[in-house]
């Protein structure tokens, strides 16, 4: 079964105004909001209100997270939407786990890790197009795909610095 979306740039663009979406990518959308959402937006929330020695340890937070996810490339052929794709369903399984194992009960440091893998899902998410077809959910991705590259720019200075000392 296929969902049928209209497009209204697709239609100013003189197309046929209509998308079709596989069922898995709804059932994906559904599963991310189920798990992730709430999560990934009170990261965000609470990083932009953080102080900078607070925001410093998010950036190292989520870094794990992310280094965690990465999956292991023995197929050079395998396209990056793939490899994005693999990312966020090993850091949303990392949430459900946790998330059913109830680490997170009354320790912030647990809830945040937790937060992190699941903003690191949405942004791979994002990343691979998967929300092309839901408005809110691609805003939260870009948000956290923009969290994602703050965090490897202050990485990769980070190692800079201690590189050169």
């Amino acid at each position: 079964m296929w969902l049928r979306l209209r497009r209204a740039d697709d239609l100013r663009k003189g197309g046929n105004g209509v998308w079709l979406v596989q069922p898995y990518r709804r059932r994906e959308i559904r599963e991310d909001r189920k798990h992730l959402e709430a999560r990934a937006r009170r990261l965000l929330k609470s990083y932009l209100s953080a102080d900078a020695p607070r925001k410093q340890r998010y950036y190292e937070v989520i870094a794990g997270a992310a280094a965690a996810c990465q999956p292991s490339v023995s197929d050079s052929s395998l396209e990056s939407a793939q490899l994005n794709q693999a990312a966020a369903k090993a850091a949303l399984n990392v949430v459900k786990v946790r998330a059913r194992q109830a680490i997170d009960r009354n320790e912030q440091l647990a809830e945040l890790i937790t937060d992190a893998y699941a903003t690191v899902a949405i942004a791979y998410r994002r990343a691979s197009t998967a929300y092309t077809v839901d408005k809110e959910m691609q805003q939260l991705g870009t948000a956290a795909v923009h969290l994602l590259t703050i965090v490897t720019s202050y990485v990769t200075a980070k190692s800079a610095r201690e590189n050169a000392m």
